[in-house]
């Protein structure tokens, strides 16, 4: 059984996406996509819907833009925001790593453009309650898929130390990642860790305050690795690069936002080692200084894009 105590409510209801939610890289998502008319497009990771509304306002003349994500909350969120486009959108309760079964479902050969936006929403980490953010106190769960049955708790609370350090070191990039798993180890012997304010403490007084990070929370790190290990979020970008190269049509372009170091060498090194595609974005984009004023959450987004050839004639 979860260890976790029950889900704080959803409060979805009072949540305004607009005033909230800001697409990253917007105008540069929208140049390089090049949507154009009567072209099909795939938002792989729809999150609130911000970059599939652009599309969707900027170049009316596109045929279909489909959106999927794994978030059943931030889905149903999206489509609320995308409802006055509703003749020209389609919606799946997917992860990007299934996205061939799209093809099938639309009865289409492929798509002019593919859209992956690995960032967590504004909504997962300050309304969801699902502990994403160690802002708030919340249970300790952290999946995107909520029918998933491992919550955060059971993996701080079960795993031996070394796994956790190991985890903690290559995901969260954390060098603190052995005093860390120790002092997990030894705080839930005490009891059992549930929430997020238990277990950022417990990073914050394992790490030395001398060594504290000046520009965010010492904690921060490995947050991220837990999330991306509880949502296998590494093997699924994996999976969903190379299943988004097979769905393009020829000249049809993949765009990829990443927040983390490691899912940005994943992307790089796809790109550069598939012979199908032509780079067109030889170093990442990053967001302005004027951008990331306005939303500080895109200092570290990385855009690549790329581009499916022609296949050689034989």
């Amino acid at each position: 059984m979860p260890l976790a105590t029950t889900l704080l409510k959803n409060t979805a209801l009072d949540f305004n996406i607009k005033q909230v939610h800001k697409p990253v890289l917007l105008n540069e998502v929208l140049h390089f996509l090049e949507p154009k008319k009567n072209g099909i497009y795939l938002d792989a990771t729809l999150g609130l819907g911000g970059h599939s509304e652009a599309i969707l306002k900027n170049f009316q003349n596109i045929k279909l833009l489909v959106g999927m994500d794994w978030d059943e909350e931030a889905l149903d969120l999206a489509k609320k925001r995308l409802a006055q486009f509703k003749d020209k959108t389609s919606f799946y309760l997917a992860n990007f790593k299934d996205l061939n079964m799209i093809l099938e479902e639309e009865n289409i050969e492929g798509f002019d453009g593919i859209l992956m936006d690995l960032g967590l929403s504004s909504y997962q980490l300050d309304q969801s309650g699902r502990g994403f953010s160690f802002m708030r106190d919340e249970p300790l769960d952290m999946r995107m898929d909520r029918s998933g049955t491992v919550l955060a708790s059971d993996m701080i609370n079960k795993l031996p130390e070394e796994r956790l350090e190991k985890l903690i070191r290559f995901y969260g990039e954390e060098p603190w990642a052995k005093k860390i798993a120790k002092e997990i180890v030894k705080k839930r012997g005490e009891k059992p860790i549930l929430s997020t304010s238990q277990l950022a403490n417990i990073v914050k007084e394992a790490i030395p305050k001398k060594f504290h990070p000046r520009k965010i929370h010492p904690a921060t790190k490995t947050f991220q690795a837990i999330r991306i290990a509880i949502n296998r979020e590494f093997e699924n970008l994996t999976t969903g690069l190379e299943k988004a190269v097979d769905a393009l049509k020829p000249d049809g372009r993949i765009l990829v936002i990443s927040f983390h170091s490691l899912e940005d060498r994943i992307v790089k090194h796809f790109f550069k080692k598939n012979s199908q595609l032509e780079i067109i974005t030889k170093k990442p984009i990053r967001p302005t200084k004027e951008e990331i004023t306005k939303n500080p959450r895109a200092r570290s987004a990385k855009l690549r894009v790329a581009q499916k050839r022609h296949k050689m004639e034989d």
